[in-house]
């Protein structure tokens, strides 16, 4: 008896134990790939490409927060970075990774509450 037939149908010498056939273990295996895949990958597939999507819609005079709290104004667009301007006229390079969030839509945010 192999591993999976002891973790789905219990110990093989206990009295009234049943052995299943291999159908049911694969079709139980299939099911549970399934619920994996529907509710903890696609849902996290999605929002990458919908984070993906923003940032690269992203332009020249755009207000965003970086994934460490930076919020800055951006100055200009390159390739795979962003040159970002801060409150007091400090200018720093970002890639375009660290993005997290359009800073209006954090002002939206605050508003409703």
């Amino acid at each position: 008896m192999n591993f999976y037939n002891l973790l789905l149908f219990g110990n093989p010498n206990a009295e009234g134990a049943q052995g299943g056939g291999g159908s049911s273990m694969i079709i139980f295996l299939v099911l549970m790939i399934a619920i994996f895949y529907f509710f903890m990958i696609r849902p996290q597939q999605k929002r990458q490409k919908k984070m993906q999507d923003f940032r690269s819609a992203l332009k020249k005079g755009d207000k965003i927060v970086t994934i460490g709290g930076i919020h800055g104004k951006i100055t200009n667009v390159d390739e795979g970075t962003f040159v970002i301007e801060v409150e007091d006229g400090t200018k720093l390079r970002i890639d375009k990774a660290a993005v997290a969030i359009d800073a209006n839509d954090l002002k939206k945010e605050q508003e409703k509450k």
